[in-house]
């Protein structure tokens, strides 16, 4: 899949799977849909409604990304592998954020303490 395909993804057509993969483990882990959008509203500067409202208007991950109000400055903390590829080493800025985001995801699934998944915020 080329990454113009990826970019031009409806927020809300992946959002769901984000909830999946964490309500799928909520039994073992004791997270949720709340600590999820704890996690995005994080990465972004999306507030509650911001975050409803991206959903509602179907925009594409490169529009979700390129309109968030504040990208955290400590996203840069975000490391690791997703799909075999280190997130600190993306050079598209725009798969970086999105990969930061999978990246968050993967954590809140996996019951992560929230403090280390919001690198100390």
């Amino acid at each position: 899949m080329s990454n113009n395909r990826v970019f031009g993804m409806a927020f809300a057509a992946i959002y769901p799977h984000y909830v999946a993969k964490v309500e799928r483990k909520a039994a073992k882990t004791s997270r949720g849909v709340a600590e999820l959008n704890q996690a995005i509203c994080w990465l972004t500067g999306y507030d509650a409604a911001g975050l409803a409202a991206a959903i509602d208007d179907e925009r594409t991950l490169a529009e979700f990304f390129a309109q968030a109000p504040a990208m955290n400055p400590n996203a840069t903390l975000i490391t690791g592998v997703i799909c075999g590829v280190r997130v600190e080493q993306i050079e598209d800025p725009l798969m970086q954020q999105i990969r930061w985001l999978d990246k968050l995801v993967d954590e809140v699934a996996a019951g992560k303490k929230m403090e280390s998944i919001l690198r100390g915020n």
